[in-house]
């Protein structure tokens, strides 16, 4: 079976960091673009960061540009996002998706 498992959130205090995994089986993740979703409290999906499968590209969305960082790494099979300077509008579940499939999601709370 497919499967992502995303972990690494949490409740930070603004300025904060947070480094999240999303750690993929059941597939080549390493054949894939990657990207990390972000769904705030009664709002749709917003793409956060996306990785090409040989990491050459990266996109962010301006929200987040400076401040996080899009990495992953094929022998484990696992893309990372590394979030720094956090404020409370990044405050929402994030989820990875890969080929279509949707990790469960991990909740980062930023206290103001």
């Amino acid at each position: 079976d497919v499967q992502l498992q995303a972990s690494g959130g949490g409740l930070v205090q603004t300025g904060g960091s947070l480094r999240l995994s999303c750690a993929t089986s059941g597939f080549g993740a390493s054949d894939y673009h990657i990207g990390w979703f972000r769904q705030a409290p009664g709002k749709a999906h917003e793409a956060v960061s996306c990785i090409s499968s040989s990491a050459d590209r990266t996109y962010y969305a301006a929200s987040v540009k400076g401040r996080f960082t899009i990495s992953r790494d094929n022998a484990k099979n696992t893309v990372y996002l590394q979030m720094n300077s956090l404020q409370p509008e990044d405050t929402g579940i994030f989820y990875c998706l890969i080929n279509g499939v949707w990790g469960q999601g991990t909740q980062v709370t930023v206290s103001s």
